[in-house]
């Protein structure tokens, strides 16, 4: 059964019952700390991050107490910008816009050095005209992104899918990063995963698995 997670209503009404606290969907800046370092350094100068889909998140505070500069949030929930915006007004590194992830025509070509996406391409695939939804979606991020930028996209999409989805009418080069949902109770077993290690993939998008599926993907894509 589809949803209107397109929808920008379906937002509006599900924030206005929610508290004013925050909820990172998927994972939290902390955890994906290393990744971004590796791939978008905070030490780099006027570096511009877009996050699509920011909702509520915790995640680009982190970014800026990190030592982000530039970070640009956008949501489709009018109710939920506006919460933000009085939740930051005291952070100068963040600006939060209302604005649909599949038009994004205030934003000139080329003017991001990275695209974060945590849950958004999966929101719109739950939701109605999910195929035609991603696509502009997708074309809109490639379109903003600078050429060398890259789209961290972390879903729960596996590769044999979401792959082909990246891949269908745009030129990415794009590496897969694996990181469990959850740490484990005994840190002695430590992490599945390292995050910062691409995991090698085969021709038809397969991997080697550790038998382990409670993991979040990571495609790291960067714009040729």
């Amino acid at each position: 059964m589809t949803q209107a997670y397109g929808e920008a209503w379906y937002w509006d009404k599900r924030y206005a019952k929610e508290s004013t606290g925050s909820f990172d969907w998927y994972q939290k800046y902390e955890s994906m700390a290393p990744l971004l370092h590796l791939y978008i350094p905070p030490t780099t100068t006027h570096q511009r991050v877009l996050v699509v889909g920011c909702g509520n998140s915790a995640f680009s505070e982190g970014m800026s107490n990190d030592g982000y500069t530039n970070i640009v949030n956008i949501d489709i929930s009018s109710v939920v910008i506006e919460a933000m915006q009085k939740k930051y007004s005291d952070y100068p590194h963040l600006k939060y816009i209302e604005m649909d992830v599949t038009d994004m025509k205030p934003f000139e070509d080329g003017s991001f050095d990275a695209v974060i996406d945590k849950g958004t391409l999966d929101s719109l695939l739950c939701g109605h005209n999910s195929k035609a939804n991603a696509a502009k979606m997708l074309d809109e991020v490639q379109r903003v992104l600078k050429k060398g930028g890259v789209y961290i996209l972390i879903t729960y999409g596996v590769p044999t899918y979401r792959l082909r989805l990246l891949r269908e009418s745009h030129s990415w080069a794009i590496k897969l990063h694996v990181i469990d949902k959850f740490l484990p109770v005994d840190n002695s077993k430590g992490k599945t995963w390292e995050l910062t290690c691409p995991v090698p993939l085969n021709s038809d998008g397969s991997f080697r698995e550790s038998g382990n599926r409670d993991v979040h993907y990571i495609y790291v894509c960067t714009k040729m």
